[in-house]
């Protein structure tokens, strides 16, 4: 199993989701279990020009390190929140409904936020992402959504992600027969990640 504790507003971890891919591609036997990590989750005030400097900065050494594109259209905006709750409240909602499509959600999410400049803090718009992943409506999602048990369990996440003592993301783990080992903490490209999942899949299948 590979464990991927991640936010869908993190950057790096934007720049990530191609090099995971790719991981997944190598070990397709292999489950992914998500945990969101709550970067920004519960903020209610508007960012300032200091936040915005620095986002616009990480976006940057993002782009250049992954290659991928970044609309920074939202970094002008006065008014913008940046509570990465309702994202993370997403993944979680379809991990809960509709597990296949939980890691194509969150793929969504970041593509519609970094990509498209998409406000995905609002939940209108992450039922609209929900509807193009899923091809379907998006009423029960959004519905699950805003219930309190969804609420709930993406608080759940948030602690999870603390007792293991993640310090930032992306953040991968991987297991296999009792067995956990750090393949990734922060930004890593494929081949490593490849490299050292092929190293601990293979030990830990000779373990006893």
């Amino acid at each position: 199993m590979l464990i991927y504790v991640a936010d869908p507003m993190c950057s790096w971890c934007y720049g990530f989701a191609p090099e995971l891919q790719a991981l997944l591609d190598a070990f397709p036997e292999q489950e992914l279990r998500l945990v969101m990590g709550g970067l920004r989750a519960y903020s209610t005030r508007p960012m300032d020009a200091t936040l915005r400097a620095a986002l616009a900065q990480h976006w940057t050494e993002v782009e250049r390190a992954s290659g991928r594109p970044f609309d920074r259209a939202l970094l002008a905006r006065q008014d913008f929140v940046y509570d990465t709750e309702p994202a993370c409240r997403a993944v979680v909602t379809v991990r809960s409904t509709e597990p296949e499509l939980a890691w194509p959600m969150l793929r969504a999410i970041q593509h519609a936020f970094y990509a498209q400049g998409r406000d995905v803090t609002r939940a209108e718009v992450l039922a609209a992402i929900h509807a193009e992943v899923a091809g379907r409506s998006s009423d029960e999602f959004l519905q699950a959504l805003q219930g309190e048990s969804m609420r709930q369990a993406t608080r759940a996440d948030f602690q999870l992600a603390r007792e293991w003592e993640v310090q930032g993301f992306p953040t991968l783990f991987a297991e296999r027969s009792g067995h956990y080992a750090l393949l990734a903490r922060g930004y890593t490209k494929a081949n490593e990640l490849i490299e050292r999942a092929r190293a601990f899949f293979s030990a830990a299948g000779r373990s006893p």
